[in-house]
């Protein structure tokens, strides 16, 4: 089982993550890439980089023989596949065993055995781990899932069984719909994930996601990381995780706990992986609701909390070596929040962001998880996540205070952040007094969300900024926006228009070096003697001339 050299199936921020656990143990690592990817900065900072082919993942990032051949031709001998893509394909994992190479995660049977939500569900009660009520049976019939349909009541989940992220789920309040949901969420699942069963089980409404980190060996030690709240949901895709899960009773957090590791024990369970919980605060009860087999997202609040490299970790188990730690040595400390930096507009409906990022300067003194930087460009080919921005403090408020601050000191251009969204649901009342649960978003924001309106000074400020960054030190627009007229309007000479993404009028800005005056939409006059870029910032000082 020995290696030392580690391909990496997959892009962006988690390949550049890998990278940095595989320099940590002196190992290798081969980078392989989409043409879409060429320029990333995972393929430049690689040992190793192979290009597999075109930008759609169908050719590249999911083309198992593509990887295995690059994987031959480079000389890796093991595969980590990071989360998404083939991370929890037990056909991938197999198809590695079965070419020679070590699949950093866990045994294929149990990657299929936990990939199958009722497999997992049965798994799971014979653990001792509370389910949901509801039909997990092998009759697929539509008169059997009506009847046991009717036999649950209202409300319930029609859910696929292979698969996630809320696709080929279908929620039934009335009876009525029943063979509509079940039929629709059977078409979805077979586009999908190419499997059509599905299962039903209660609804609990108002319900919080907790989730326990667990870790085996190929020794059998199996020890739990801890919990995490992933509770901020938007069509059940994860928006924001903390660790340890907030305003949890100890008693049901220590069962928890114990539970998932009985279940990871059960099944011969090696590498890192999650146990799933629904948490029914109204009656004090949890409910397994999956295992996923690979790393998540969210891992890093775990690392935060308890100073344990989960990565790490995963290649030390695939090379065969024992836990070092017992339970007892686990320890916790703090507090820690990851937020979701995803290129999209959260004002409009949350459409993908794309394109080539101009500038992009994160908060200093925090953990920043990125698959980008300037100059990057984002593509409509993967998810819009690009980043994952994790604070760590002594406790929870310390904790959201310092991710709003790092939150407002990040810079970025060219590309649209979900960043104000993020910073609403951080501020939100809801949030602070553990109000908020999987589907609590239309209770947030009653109406939807609204962007806030920036000030008109900021930005016009703003305006200055980008003015300056666009121009060379000392060089007028004339010099550097390369372009010129006869004569300028209004007897602004050397005036440059910056426009407001949503506003059809410009801000102009007039002047060259440190001296500048913008008129903003309204009319409005602002003028500032002294203005520098200092890093991404704008200094200023105001000349008591705003008209």
């Amino acid at each position: 089982m020995s290696f030392t050299r580690v391909l990496i199936a997959n892009r962006g921020e988690i390949a550049r993550r890998i990278q940095r656990g595989c320099r940590k143990l002196g190992l290798e690592n081969v980078a392989v890439f989409s043409d879409a990817d060429r320029d990333a900065p995972f393929v430049a900072e690689a040992d190793h980089a192979v290009c597999i082919g075109g930008a759609a993942p169908s050719d590249s990032y999911l083309n198992v023989e593509a990887i295995l051949e690059a994987a031959r031709a480079t000389g890796a001998c093991a595969v980590h596949p990071g989360y998404g893509f083939l991370s929890e394909n037990a056909g991938f994992a197999a198809a590695v065993e079965a070419a020679g190479l070590v699949f950093i995660g866990p045994e294929p049977d149990a990657i299929a055995r936990m990939g199958s939500k009722i497999e997992a569900k049965a798994a799971a009660e014979a653990a001792g781990v509370p389910v949901l009520p509801g039909y997990r049976g092998e009759d697929q019939s539509d008169a059997r899932l009506l009847q046991e349909a009717e036999a649950l009541g209202t409300p319930f989940l029609v859910k696929a069984s292979a698969g996630g992220g809320g696709r080929g789920m279908r929620l039934v309040s009335d009876p009525g719909d029943a063979p509509e949901a079940i039929a629709s969420a059977r078409a979805e699942a077979q586009s999908a994930f190419d499997d059509p069963a599905v299962f039903l089980e209660r609804y609990a409404p108002r319900a919080r996601h907790v989730e326990v980190q667990v870790l085996g060996d190929t020794h059998g030690t199996v020890l739990h990381l801890g919990d995490r709240d992933c509770s901020l949901q938007r069509n059940h895709q994860k928006l924001i995780e903390e660790a340890p899960a907030a305003d949890l009773p100890e008693a049901v957090r220590d069962r928890m706990r114990a539970a998932a590791v009985r279940l990871a024990q059960a099944i011969g369970y090696r590498s890192a992986g999650t146990v799933e919980y629904l948490y029914d605060p109204g009656r004090g009860e949890y409910y397994f609701l999956e295992m996923n087999t690979r790393l998540q997202v969210e891992h890093p609040v775990t690392e935060a909390i308890t100073g344990i490299d989960l990565v790490e970790w995963q290649l030390r188990i695939a090379r065969g070596e024992p836990l070092a730690l017992t339970q007892g040595d686990v320890q916790f400390d703090g507090h820690a929040i990851e937020i979701r930096i995803a290129a999209e507009n959260p004002a409009e409906n949350f459409r993908p962001e794309t394109g080539e990022i101009s500038l992009w300067a994160p908060p200093a003194g925090v953990r920043l998880d990125t698959g980008v930087e300037a100059g990057s460009v984002v593509s409509h080919h993967y998810d819009s996540m690009i980043a994952k921005l994790i604070v760590h403090a002594p406790d929870r408020a310390g904790a959201i205070r310092r991710a709003v601050v790092a939150m407002d000191a990040f810079a970025v251009g060219g590309v649209g952040l979900n960043l104000a969204y993020q910073r609403a649901l951080l501020t939100h009342p809801d949030f602070e007094a553990f109000r908020h649960h999987t589907s609590g978003l239309p209770e947030m924001f009653p109406g939807g969300w609204t962007e806030p309106s920036a000030d008109p000074r900021d930005m016009a400020l703003a305006a200055m900024a980008l003015h300056l960054h666009l121009a060379p030190a000392g060089a007028s627009p004339w010099e550097s926006l390369g372009s010129w007229r006869l004569t300028a309007p209004a007897g602004w000479p050397g005036a440059t228009s910056y426009w407001e993404t949503t506003k059809d009028d410009p801000i102009r800005v007039n002047g060259s070096g440190s001296v500048l005056t913008a008129v903003q939409l309204d009319g409005q006059t602002i003028a500032v003697e002294s203005a520098a870029l200092g890093s991404v910032l704008i200094n200023w000082i105001p000349n008591c001339r705003c008209l």
